[in-house]
């Protein structure tokens, strides 16, 4: 498979606002990036989102997913994003540009929510909030986000409020998504050479600026945003506590297609396409090999000692698969021009699909894209399946 997801371990919004720097929101269903007035003042403060992958899936897609060159873990090979799913904003500005870092500290996520968070710091060495916080890392009062004297080539805080994370800098440690109000409005942010980062951390010795552990990531929007007296709106994204089927992941891309054949490719025309080996439900520890028979719908008239029906017969190279959930038609697998090709060998046009990848107990559907001389062409005919667990 050319395209695959993994889940979050843990995600939390943290809030500079004074009436919450010490309030925990772990258990949300909902992740955000706003820009709250002061009680007192026109001072706008902002929030910041927390998210960690366990190192144990990413080591798992490198280690036994990837195909090829893309184990490499290279930007010339794989890209990798990291994907957040929008849903109810509120009073957006025209543009916006959201970041993502890498973590130079670890944070825990807690369990408590935006509306029955205790809004103080408990005696002794717990605070009352047991997660990450504008103030704290985790339950212990003792773990603050640093402020100052940073991890090299690290940085954090915020002029209005101290703390809100700490992350590494560098053109290696951002990805950026930029878009307009009436753009799609989910986070599709290149992280690519932060995976790198981590993945040299697990198999070399290497150290900073060559490798650093996996503390997560912070989201957030420009430190010149955040620090101006203007408000951009709330930006609302679906946590992985989400009872939906847009929760946060991390999607690893890359080329595994195969075209090799010496039969015949139907470059125009209308073309019959079916779908001969979908079982309908699939394990989700499952991988599957999908073929497809290819062939003229009208075949031409010939003198032939054999069926034309036998013969097998090719899609061009530039052909595509597409997944989509069935129920919402979300767009899981978009039709990708580098990563979703369809491939080719003497038993004809083929796939494949790690079942692990999709969320399970959901019924999903298959479509196929055929750029060819007659230009671009959409097959849907219904192909559905099942991820059981």
């Amino acid at each position: 498979m050319a395209y695959y997801s993994i889940f979050p371990e843990k995600d939390t919004t943290i809030y500079s606002h004074p009436d919450r720097t010490n309030m925990n929101t772990g258990r949300d269903e909902i992740l955000e990036l706003v820009e709250e007035k002061s009680n007192t003042g026109e001072t706008y403060f902002t929030s910041r989102i927390l998210m960690k992958f366990k190192n144990i899936d990413i080591k798992d897609v490198i280690e036994n997913k990837l195909s090829g060159v893309a184990k490499e873990v290279t930007s010339n090979n794989l890209k990798i994003c990291l994907n957040l799913y929008s849903t109810e904003h509120k009073q957006l500005a025209n543009s916006h540009v959201i970041e993502a870092f890498p973590l130079s500290q670890s944070f825990n996520e807690g369990t408590h929510r935006y509306e029955s968070n205790p809004p103080f710091i408990a005696s002794g060495s717990l605070q009352a909030a047991n997660g990450a916080t504008w103030v704290h890392r985790t339950e212990l009062t003792s773990s603050l986000w640093d402020t100052t004297n940073f991890n090299s080539q690290a940085t954090g805080s915020y002029t209005f409020q101290a703390g809100g994370g700490a992350w590494y800098i560098g053109s290696d440690f951002r990805g950026e998504n930029s878009f307009f109000e009436n753009d799609n409005l989910d986070l599709d942010i290149d992280v690519t050479s932060i995976i790198q980062k981590f993945s040299s951390s697990f198999y070399t010795s290497a150290v900073y600026p060559d490798a650093i552990t996996n503390n997560g990531f912070i989201i957030k929007k420009p430190s010149s945003v955040e620090e101006d007296s203007l408000s951009y709106g709330e930006l609302s994204y679906f946590s992985t506590n989400t009872h939906t089927v847009y929760p946060p992941k991390l999607t690893f891309k890359w080329d595994d297609s195969s075209y090799s054949h010496s039969g015949t490719t139907l470059t125009s025309g209308d073309i019959f396409l079916s779908l001969y080996n979908n079982k309908s439900e699939f394990q989700r520890k499952s991988k599957q090999r999908f073929r497809l028979t290819t062939r003229k719908r009208y075949p031409d008239r010939t003198f032939v000692t054999s069926s034309n029906f036998l013969n097998v017969q090719y899609l061009p190279e530039t052909s595509y698969y597409s997944v989509r959930d069935v129920e919402t038609d979300e767009v899981i697998i978009p039709f990708d021009t580098e990563y979703t090709k369809l491939s080719a060998n003497s038993d004809g046009m083929y796939f494949d699909l790690w079942m692990e990848g999709f969320q399970p107990e959901r019924y999903y559907k298959l479509m196929f894209r055929v750029d060819n001389n007659d230009g671009i062409n959409i097959y849907d005919e219904d192909y559905f399946f099942k991820i059981v667990r």
